[in-house]
Formats: C-alpha cells, structure tokens, sequence
C-alpha cells in the first residue's frame, strides 16, 4: 500500500490511465467488430469506409501509446488484405 502522498497520487493517476487504457482497446475492437459486419452484410463500399473509420481509429489508439505502433501496422495490414480480397472477389 502507498504511504507517501506522492505514491497515493501516482496510484490514482494510474487507475484512471487504465480505464482511459481500457475504454480505447474496448472502442477499437468495437470499430474491428462493425468491419467485420461491414465484410460479411455489407457492399464494397461501405465495407471501404468501415475500413477508414477503423484505421482511424486504430492510428488514435496507437498515437495514445495503448498499443504499438507495429502492432497498430499489422491489423490495419490484414484488414486491407481482407477488404481487398472481397472487392476483386
């Protein structure tokens, strides 16, 4: 437990960090699932702009430092494979 002030402090910064943590991972897998609704119901065009809406907000997660920026590089790489696939197909 914290004793000091400081540490007291530091402890309530960090919850609130991880809850703002939280909520940003909650909201990008969110905007991922509605692009897979978009692949699977969805015509080529609004499965595109699922696609901008959820690179978007992939690229604001990355840029809070929630995840890495290689990380944020290789979903939004295999999302644009998929759409892709399905607008040639």
């Amino acid at each position: 437990m914290a004793h000091s002030n400081s540490a007291k402090k530091r402890v309530r910064q960090n919850i609130t960090a991880r809850a703002r943590n939280r909520w940003r991972l909650r909201n990008m897998r969110m905007a991922m699932k509605t692009f897979e609704t978009a692949m699977e119901t969805g015509t080529n065009d609004e499965a595109t702009s699922a696609y901008r809406a959820v690179a978007a907000v992939i690229d604001r997660t990355t840029q809070a430092g929630v995840i890495h920026g290689n990380q944020a590089s290789r979903r939004k790489s295999r999302l644009n494979t998929r759409l892709k696939a399905k607008v040639t197909a």
